[in-house]
């Protein structure tokens, strides 16, 4: 019996993942690809609706797809490949845009913020459509579930929305994917600032820990993290928004219940939790770091894997845009 399909990706907009790219996505996907089969992308055509220098972006796509691999996703049992590689995800985005109706692209939340903060004259049609293309992403690979952070579900939910309302036209063609959120509790937010979440582009690299971060310059990062005066190391979001972040993270990349860690850091205070934190990252993170540098080390080996990947998704996606085709009445070229 074939497994259920997976598909998700992140964008190639830093130099390195942080610490939430890896809790919030990288850790899921290590687990859920033994259960699925699994096609994770990282996703350089979405990442143009931002400006971008052209070669800085191919070197943070590859250096994206090695944090991948370091952190555990496997090109032997996951389908691993740059979006850009497999053209069926342009081709179906056009598509999918002329079921998209106007108002519908307009309300999704993502672009009304970004709109909004950066002025009509400066947002691209390509950030209008961005969610169109991410349909077209999952919908190629004829997913089932699509692991994503809550700030994502309203675009799998017009996914779905745009693949029920192509099947009611065309004939049963895509199937309908299920979003599957990762918990709340697994949200990490900026050590500076623990109201705001943990992000690649936040103002001030104090509040970020990166992957690809010197083990040294991570340590510091947690031990110099916002907490409070109280100096009880204890769970609670509202009143300890600080504390509440670091506990969050360290039950995260050790397994660990949150009240266990409370019970071991007891009448410690902040500096010895923090010391046993900025462990845990090191120690975690270390071998992370040094496979995606060996890996980066060998960018033509690398670009071999990316590109075999690509060949495998292309089967995939190929497949689904033929079927596009002959149902929405397009003339085949003739060989």
């Amino acid at each position: 019996m074939s497994k259920p399909r997976l598909y998700s990706g992140m964008q190639p907009s830093a130099d390195s993942l942080q610490v939430g790219n890896y809790i919030g996505a990288l850790m899921q996907w290590r687990d859920l690809q033994v259960a699925y089969d699994a096609f994770f992308s990282v996703v350089d055509l979405h990442a143009l609706t931002q400006p971008n220098d052209p070669a800085e972006l191919r070197e943070k796509t590859r250096r994206t797809a090695a944090q991948y691999i370091a952190a555990g996703i496997e090109p032997s049992k996951s389908t691993l490949y740059v979006q850009s590689h497999v053209p069926a995800h342009a081709e179906l985005a056009w598509i999918l845009s002329t079921v998209t109706g106007f108002s519908e692209a307009g309300r999704m939340t993502q672009f009304k913020d970004k709109s909004q903060r950066y002025g009509a004259e400066t947002t691209s049609v390509g950030l209008f459509t961005y969610p169109v293309l991410m349909a077209a992403d999952i919908l190629l690979y004829q997913t089932d579930i699509v692991p994503v952070g809550g700030d994502q579900k309203q675009h799998v939910e017009l996914t779905r929305d745009l693949a029920e309302r192509f099947n009611s036209r065309y004939g049963q063609t895509f199937r309908v994917p299920m979003p599957v959120i990762q918990q709340e509790t697994a949200r990490i937010y900026d050590l500076q600032n623990p109201t705001s979440k943990m992000s690649k582009s936040a103002e001030s690299d104090a509040g970020t820990l990166w992957l690809l971060d010197d083990p040294s310059i991570s340590a510091k990062k947690v031990m110099r993290a916002v907490t409070d005066s109280e100096g009880s190391v204890r769970y609670d979001r509202e009143a300890k928004p600080g504390v509440s972040n670091l506990l969050v993270m360290y039950a995260a990349l050790t397994g660990r219940q949150i009240p266990s860690i409370e019970d071991e850091y007891a009448g410690r205070g902040y500096g010895d939790f923090k010391k046993g934190l900025a462990e845990v990252v090191v120690g975690e993170f270390g071998p992370v770091r040094a496979r995606a540098l060996e890996l980066l080390d060998d960018p033509a080996e690398l670009d071999r894997v990316l590109a075999a990947n690509a060949a495998k998704a292309e089967e995939v996606a190929d497949r689904t845009l033929s079927d596009v085709y002959d149902k929405i009445g397009l003339l085949r070229r003739t060989r």
